[in-house]
């Protein structure tokens, strides 16, 4: 799943730097909102030479720091090949995680829009007071799974990528469980961070991303590096470029699954009101 899987601070730090006690950014919060994604082939190449390709992501973001967040996410992809003719993937997920990071609802539906059968992945993850993860699926099939200690979940994650933003690093590693796959997996990622960029009006911007929610807000250039659990100094299962805004909102995305790339370009964006949640 892309990790795309996305309050400002940095001003308020400025003008108490010269204080002589420096107080703490607040807290990462992320922005409830939805947003379309158009997808298009960037770059082609590797055994399997894809022609052309199109689809969408539909990306739905609900809730607040103090109860948790929901996300529904669609991503919808076809692909032109010359060897292999059209093939499309359909994929859909729903999930859920608490506002302490400690709790986790997935549902994954995959399925190719060629009259196969849809496949499901559907569980929960419960943080163990270890810092491992225990892993109830209810399909494919009922089991439970305990997996190692240093996974956090997607967002988390992504709060966690914003705070070593601000500071100014310029990698992070993190790893990470989102039910993806068999519901079983873990995966190591590691973002390169680019230079920050400055809050503006964003005439540059696509018209989408253009209005005061968004203008307000610095935003950074990320590239992140998924592999399997231990295999870091392999080929990365695959790589997710976007720009993240200082509220999880991200734009600019390039989804590189190494024979082929796609770029998604946000078409719409809508920004969800917030609660009053203090946390």
């Amino acid at each position: 799943m892309m990790r795309f899987p996305f309050a400002p601070a940095l001003a308020v730090a400025g003008l108490l730097a010269a204080s002589a006690v420096q107080a703490e950014a607040p807290p990462v919060r992320l922005a409830p909102h939805r947003a379309i994604y158009e997808l298009s082939l960037e770059q082609s190449g590797g055994a399997r030479t894809i022609e052309s390709a199109r689809g969408l992501i539909a990306f739905d973001f609900t809730g607040d720091a103090c109860e948790g967040y929901a996300l529904k996410f669609r991503q919808r992809t076809e692909l032109q090949s010359g060897e292999a003719g059209t093939r499309t993937s359909d994929l859909r997920t729903a999930n859920f995680e608490s506002g302490d990071g400690r709790s986790f609802r997935f549902r994954n539906d995959t399925g190719s829009g060629e009259g196969a059968a849809t496949q499901s992945v559907d569980g929960t993850a419960e943080r163990k007071p270890d810092g491992g993860l225990s892993v109830r699926l209810r399909s494919p099939k009922r089991e439970t799974a305990a997996l190692a200690a240093g996974a956090v979940f997607p967002n988390t994650q992504m709060k966690r990528l914003i705070e070593a933003a601000r500071k100014g690093d310029t990698t992070f590693s993190e790893k990470i469980f989102d039910g993806s796959d068999d519901g079983r997996t873990i995966y190591e990622t590691l973002a390169v961070i680019g230079k920050r960029i400055p809050a503006g009006d964003g005439s540059s911007l696509e018209e989408a991303a253009r209005q005061p929610g968004l203008a307000k807000l610095d935003r950074w250039p990320v590239t992140m590096s998924y592999f399997k659990d231990g295999k870091r100094d392999e080929t990365p299962v695959y790589v997710l470029s976007f720009d993240v805004y200082e509220n999880g909102i991200s734009r600019a995305l390039k989804l590189d699954y190494g024979d082929f790339a796609l770029k998604g370009v946000m078409t719409r964006l809508e920004l969800l009101p917030e609660s009053a949640c203090q946390r």
